[in-house]
């Protein structure tokens, strides 16, 4: 347990000092990583789009919580925790992995409090499963107060029957596994939520300093399964806490519960909408040149040493961006730009265009940037060297620029003749890596680090030859011992041989051919070891109209799985999967995607994936997918569920970069509903340069 509690407290403070301090006063949170007091919820949210991390320590327990407000009102919770010695007569400790809903119906008004509904423990062993409603008042712009009633295991202390029996009998019964029991791990028990007995809890918080908070708190949970195994001793339901803000975005709390332990809580909120550097670190661009100045340049001059190809390339280049193709026609110039280091697409856009107007002849009027990726023209942007001229500082350039810009769907093949010679193309890197393995029982944190070295040859647009060889230096993920029970053909579940059988990992080496089968069309073709555990054939097409919030795609492979040793083996088992998709992009940087088809272990079903990206790259996002394969068939888990959270290099470092960081947290890797891991997915390749897109970063025109 004390490992443990380091490994925590180590993990937060990891956080704080390279995640940006972004300020955000936040409301309490509780040991339970949520808006609260200290025990109790309340009706209190985070700021929109907040990331709150939280370890907590009382007694037996530790509990590990990520919560995102994922909209002003509706707050969503993934939660690790761990009570010592809770099974097998007290010489097992139970991991338990859950997640929580709360949704804020109302906001406080002067004379109503603010009001919400919540779920915790929904998705898990129901350890903690319970519901309430709740309210919070401000007394005093220092004091609020909170009450509210709770179900399950917040409806325990001087429980009630249901209010709700009135309208059915099946209200006043709760089912024994979802009363803080355990229950099948991962089944969403709707038929016991807000039934049973139920019964009331409050407190009260005061903010004494800006920094220093004060609270009480009256329990309606009694611990009684804690308490019958002889883990802790409920002498009170009343709880006090305190809680202190730090400068640099840590949040500590204390706490003295149940009348007989002493709790700690640390947790660190960030702000993803806040970068460290919000308008960035990188040089500016260059200003406008006159045109007369431009003329006398000597690449414009008859005798001139220096080609526009050239200068025009230099410059590019000394801003990331390369140059694939050039043409110019009377008083148009026209190219083709791969972008390699701006996510904010309408950022390469501009720099590429200030550099086009210091470059070409006066008598060029019209600029069409299309951007290149994967040897793939995407979107085509046409705009006027007048208007880039006029808006240059103008205090709404950046909306009128957008304006006068028309984005279009490029679809023609690149002309040979108007390349410049990038082709054929090498790259290769060597860097170290991180893969890190979570909940695991006997080891809840595993990781493997190592060397990787990565390499891709371009013949010519479109055509890639690529592959990855790892050599790991510490491994602890082939230390687990666990051998699973799976009944599905184990597509997944033996990951942790392929860990512990090879030592040289050909992640994938595959040829991929990316091409433009017509209007608002993309295609993909990849051959080879596509994945760690599976090698075949995959092909893909997508139509992503360039002003749509709506695309679709439909993807099929045909794949063998791998040796363990992951070198060039195969096994026996061969499946054929693939995949009808639908992607929207909402407001507000929500994103929406439906995958419907078969998955590697040859079962049907769909996969629903709910995305927020922020206007800075910051994506957090969770996923859930049901297919024929039942619970129990599943096992542990019962269904494929997850959350995603990336953050792009330029968050931290404040200079922009493609490249990002992140993880996905899944809450059980098994064989059902798994589905590959391949490379250069289109939607994920394309959607930054279409129109939805383009215009949400657009303030970065100018910088």
């Amino acid at each position: 347990m004390k490992q443990q509690k380091n490994a925590a407290a180590n993990f937060l403070g990891v956080l704080a000092c390279i995640l940006p301090a972004t300020a955000m006063q936040a409301q309490n949170l509780s040991t339970y990583g949520t808006t609260g007091l200290i025990d109790m919820p309340s009706a209190a949210t985070l700021d929109d789009g907040a990331l709150a991390f939280t370890s907590s320590f009382a007694g037996p327990t530790i509990r590990n919580t990520l919560t995102f407000q994922i909209t002003p009102k509706l707050q969503g919770t993934f939660r690790y925790g761990v009570i010592d010695q809770y099974l097998a007569g007290g010489t097992k400790s139970l991991y338990d992995r859950s997640f929580d809903l709360s949704y804020r119906i109302n906001d406080e008004t002067k004379y109503l409090p603010a009001f919400a509904i919540g779920l915790r423990d929904f998705g898990g062993t129901g350890i903690y499963s319970s519901e309430y409603v709740v309210a919070t008042k401000s007394i005093t712009p220092a004091i609020q107060v909170t009450a509210g009633l709770g179900w399950g295991r917040l409806g325990e202390r001087n429980g009630r029957p249901s209010p709700f029996t009135g309208l059915s009998e099946d209200f006043g019964t709760r089912p024994n596994t979802s009363a803080g029991g355990i229950s099948e791990t991962g089944q969403l028990d709707f038929d016991a939520w807000f039934k049973g007995d139920i019964a009331p809890f409050g407190g009260v918080s005061w903010q004494v300093t800006e920094k220093l908070t004060l609270m009480a708190e009256y329990s309606s949970d009694e611990y009684s399964r804690e308490v019958s195994r002889g883990l802790l001793s409920m002498d009170s339901p009343v709880n006090f806490g305190l809680t202190y803000a730090f400068d640099n975005g840590v949040n500590l709390g204390a706490s003295y519960l149940y009348g007989s332990e002493l709790g700690v809580r640390i947790s660190y909120v960030v702000d993803p909408k806040t970068s460290r550097a919000p308008s960035g670190i990188e040089e500016s661009p260059l200003a406008l040149q006159p045109r007369s100045t431009v003329a006398s340049a000597s690449w414009n001059q008859p005798r001139g040493t220096d080609s526009v190809v050239d200068v025009l390339s230099a410059r590019l280049a000394d801003q990331g961006l390369m140059l694939e193709g050039l043409s110019v026609n009377g008083n148009r110039a026209s190219v083709r730009v791969i972008n390699t280091r701006f996510p904010a697409k309408a950022q390469a856009l501009g720099r590429t265009a200030r550099i086009m107007a210091n470059t070409f002849a006066p008598q060029v009027e019209m600029f069409d940037v299309t951007f290149v990726v994967n040897g793939m023209a995407t979107t085509t942007a046409s705009l006027a060297r007048a208007d880039l001229e006029e808006l240059e500082f103008d205090l709404d350039g950046a909306w009128k620029s957008f304006a006068r810009t028309a984005l279009t769907d490029a679809t023609q093949a690149n002309p040979s003749d108007e390349l410049t010679g990038i082709y054929p193309k090498f790259t290769y890197a060597l860097r170290p890596y991180l893969t890190p393995s979570f909940f695991d029982p006997d080891s809840p944190v595993r990781a493997e680090i190592g060397a990787s070295l990565t390499a891709a040859y371009e013949v010519r647009p479109g055509m890639i030859l690529s592959g990855e060889l790892r050599r790991p230096f510490y491994d602890t993920v082939s230390d687990a011992t666990r051998v699973s029970n799976s009944v599905l053909p184990r597509v997944r579940t033996d990951g942790v041989r392929y860990a512990q059988e090879s030592d040289i990992e050909l992640t994938h080496l595959t040829a991929e051919y990316f091409f433009r089968p017509g209007e608002n069309m993309y295609g993909r073709l990849t051959a080879g070891y596509l994945e760690s555990m599976f090698g075949g054939v995959s092909a893909e097409v997508l139509w992503q109209p360039v002003n749509s919030r709506l695309a679709l795609g439909a993807e099929l492979n045909y794949v063998k799985q791998r040796d363990f040793d992951m070198r060039l083996g195969f096994q026996d088992y061969e499946v054929a999967t693939g995949f009808f998709s639908a992607y929207y992009d909402f407001d507000n940087g929500f994103q929406g995607q439906l995958d419907v088809g078969r998955y590697l272990a040859g079962d049907w079903g769909g996969t629903v994936t709910v995305n927020r990206a922020f206007k800075n790259g910051v994506k957090v996002g969770a996923f859930a997918t049901l297919t024929d394969v039942s619970f129990e068939d599943f096992g542990e888990g019962s269904f494929d569920k997850g959350i995603t959270i990336e953050f792009p290099i330029g968050y931290l470092s404040g200079d922009p970069s493609l490249n990002t960081f992140g993880q996905t947290i899944r809450t059980v890797q098994r064989d059902g509903g798994a589905r590959l891991d391949i490379r250069n997915r289109l939607y994920d390749v394309t959607r930054g340069y279409r129109t939805p897109s383009m215009e949400d970063q657009w303030g970065k025109f100018w910088r």
